[in-house]
Parts: structure tokens; C-alpha cells; sequence
């Protein structure tokens, strides 16, 4: 998204030199980081200014005489050293940041491949030469995950069972839900041990619902079944839970 040659340069991305320089106030800091977590650009000349900072440094120790005192003068109100690695530290670490919510989503695409209905497909070979393809189902893998826990909540008396596998990358889960009653759009939260909440799915519930025992129709009386995926490991999980977009909590289950 970097500013094309012809066009006018926004004033935000005008602010990247004095940020590098530790001039702005802290209002225009803060709005030139929002700015700077979705502009690659910026980012970049960021990182180009960084290290011209000794550069800088020195110019600004130059003696305010001859043809650059405006030069020596205007550079002498620069941030330390010190002060100006850790501006790009701290950019450098929003910029990992990103990249690895970038990795965990990757990974948890690849779970609800795995998981998700109809998602994966195994080839077997058949006496014609040709291949036979099955599909593997969000409840088939339910059913081959070893760890399960389960809870009702007693005020929406929804029933929730996860099922999980630890994985190199985190873990695979998949959310068994009954007796949820439309329409909803809900999601299924881990709770980290260390507080963390990280979404592994979400969904819409129709107004017929899911795992209904009485449900007027063969749809409403199956269970939901839906894949999710974590980076944490299953012993850094304290506990799940099922919540509506609002934010209401209908289950927990404890890990």
C-alpha cells in the first residue's frame, strides 16, 4: 500500500520522520501507531530511518556555525540513543506481533480443513486403478479425539463438549453443541491460563437451533459440530467458552 509517486502523501505518512525522532506529543504518537500497524509502508521507512539515527546523532553535534547552524540547531532537541532504539523496538515488536497472529490464523484455517464438514478427503485405491475419495466429518473427528471434556450450563442449559488434540503447532478442537436455540451468532473462546482469550471458531445458529430433543425437524434435533484451533497447548488452556457476539456467555467447560 505505498504511496504512489504522482499522488500527494497523506499527512500521516508525512509523520514518520519525526516519530523516528521522538517529536511528536504522545496524542500524535498513539494516532501515528494506529496508523503505522496497517501501513507496510511507513513500517518501512521506519525501519530505513532507524538506521540513520548515529547519522542524525552526529549532524546534531555539529557547532551551530557556518552554513548548517539551522541544521545543528534543530537536530540538538533529538531523542537519545537509547530513547530512539526503543521507539524502534517497539515497532519492531508490534510488526512480530502481527506476523505471528498472522501464523496462528494460518493454523487454524488448517485445523477447520481437517475438521470442518466435508473438509478433507482420503484417497484409496481401488482394483480399477482408480481413487475412491471419503469425506471425513467434523463429527467423525469429534469422535477420534481423545480428550473430551463436557458442561450444561444451568440458566441456558446449552451442553457443550470440546474435544481436543495437541498439535506441533497448538491445539485442534471440536465443539460438540446441544440444546442451543436460534437465532444466534456465537463463538467459541479458549481462555488461556495466562488470561489470554484467543476466538477458535464462530457460527450462526438458525432459528430451529441445534441439538434441540424436540426439535420439529431432523435438522434441529442434530447436534452442531465445528472445528477450531489454538497455538496454546492443552495444558496452557484453563477453560472454554461458548459466547454470543454480544458477549453473553452460554457454557463453559473447564479444560
Amino acid at each position: 500500500m505505498s504511496p504512489s509517486s504522482g499522488s500527494s502523501v497523506p499527512s500521516e505518512h508525512e509523520t514518520v520522520g519525526a516519530y523516528a525522532l521522538g517529536i511528536l506529543d504522545d496524542a500524535e504518537a498513539t494516532a501515528f501507531e494506529a496508523h503505522l500497524a496497517g501501513c507496510e509502508w511507513c513500517a518501512q521507512q521506519l525501519d530505513e530511518l532507524a538506521g540513520m539515527e548515529p547519522m542524525l546523532a552526529a549532524l546534531a553535534d555539529l557547532p551551530g556555525s557556518g552554513s548548517t547552524p539551522a541544521i545543528g540547531e534543530s537536530l540538538s532537541a533529538r531523542p537519545s540513543p537509547r530513547l530512539a532504539e526503543k521507539l524502534v523496538d517497539e515497532v519492531a515488536e508490534k510488526r512480530a506481533m502481527k506476523r505471528r497472529r498472522s501464523f496462528y490464523m494460518i493454523a487454524a484455517a488448517a485445523a477447520l480443513i481437517i475438521a470442518g464438514p466435508l473438509a478433507a478427503v482420503a484417497m484409496n485405491s481401488g482394483s480399477d486403478g482408480g481413487g475412491q475419495v471419503t469425506a471425513s466429518s467434523a463429527q467423525t473427528t469429534f469422535a477420534s479425539l481423545p480428550d473430551k471434556k463436557s458442561a450444561t450450563d444451568p440458566s441456558s442449559q446449552i451442553s457443550a463438549t470440546v474435544a481436543m488434540a495437541p498439535k506441533v503447532w497448538g491445539t485442534q478442537a471440536v465443539l460438540e453443541l446441544k440444546n442451543a436455540k436460534g437465532p444466534l451468532k456465537c463463538s467459541l473462546v479458549l481462555v488461556a491460563k495466562n488470561g489470554q482469550r484467543v476466538t477458535m471458531s464462530s457460527w450462526s445458529v438458525p432459528k430451529w437451533g441445534y441439538g434441540i430433543p424436540n426439535g420439529k425437524t431432523p435438522e434441529s434435533k442434530e447436534p452442531l459440530y465445528i472445528g477450531g484451533a489454538a497455538a496454546f497447548q492443552p495444558n496452557e488452556i484453563d477453560h472454554f467458552e461458548v459466547v454470543t457476539f454480544d458477549g453473553k456467555k452460554l457454557v463453559q467447560v473447564n479444560a
